[in-house]
């Protein structure tokens, strides 16, 4: 049998606490790379949306964050930026412009 060189009370105790607190942090990072994927597909879908509005000549604007509306060559470009957990979230969009 070997002889136990020092008092280990405690250590599971310790292990658990550090294993929790690690699962801890990575779910919270999980959760926010999947918070700033769902706002990214609500950039896309709202830069589609003013894009196509804009082309025949009507507005849009987003339910959350702000749109920027460019026009060159008869091509409309949308920009949504959504604010997120860090940062910015933005998207794009190209539609071409309908002649009335």
């Amino acid at each position: 049998m070997r002889e136990m060189t020092g008092n280990e009370d405690g250590s599971v105790s310790i292990e658990a606490a550090l294993a929790l607190s690690s699962l801890v942090v990575v779910s919270a990072l999980i959760i926010g790379v999947l918070t700033t994927l769902a706002l990214y597909v609500a950039a896309v879908g709202g830069a589609g949306a003013a894009a196509r509005a804009h082309a025949i000549g009507e507005t849009y604007h987003p339910p959350r964050g702000s749109v920027t509306v460019e026009e060159h060559g008869g091509l409309v470009t949308a920009t949504v930026s959504i604010p997120a957990t860090v940062g910015e979230v933005s998207a794009s969009a190209v539609f071409p412009r309908e002649s009335h």
